[in-house]
């Protein structure tokens, strides 16, 4: 029960670090200073992507519901097991992979705007 108690657990983290690294740009618009934080969540999500490092959520998911007697992810990986195919179809991965690049473009783009807007109204302020 523990075993499987954390394996779910691990699931639900890893869906939230998924969405931070589509999302946490904007995140960052209202709390300029998490910035930092995206752009290391993103350059490790890109990363496992770009060059199939394995992710520790992922073996910790496989190593939990090894040891609660359920069979693990398949070796395509989480995203592969819980998001392809299941919130988008398999045939619009590539489609799904530039829209997340134009989000997070754009929420540093939009990120850079404000922080300058901000530092033109501070300055005028003065």
């Amino acid at each position: 029960m523990g075993y499987r108690l954390l394996a779910d657990a691990t699931a639900i983290v890893h869906f939230l670090f998924v969405a931070y690294v589509v999302v946490g740009g904007f995140i960052a618009w209202r709390w300029p200073r998490t910035i930092w934080l995206h752009l290391l969540a993103f350059g490790w999500g890109f990363s496992t992507v770009l060059f199939t490092i394995e992710c520790p959520l992922t073996n910790l998911e496989n190593w939990a519901r090894h040891r609660a007697g359920e069979a693990g992810l398949p070796s395509s990986g989480f995203i592969d097991y819980y998001i392809t195919g299941v919130l988008y179809p398999r045939s619009a991965l590539e489609e799904v992979r530039v829209l997340v690049m134009i989000c997070v473009v754009v929420s540093w783009v939009g990120l850079v705007w404000l922080s300058r807007r901000r530092g033109a109204r501070t300055a005028a302020a003065k």
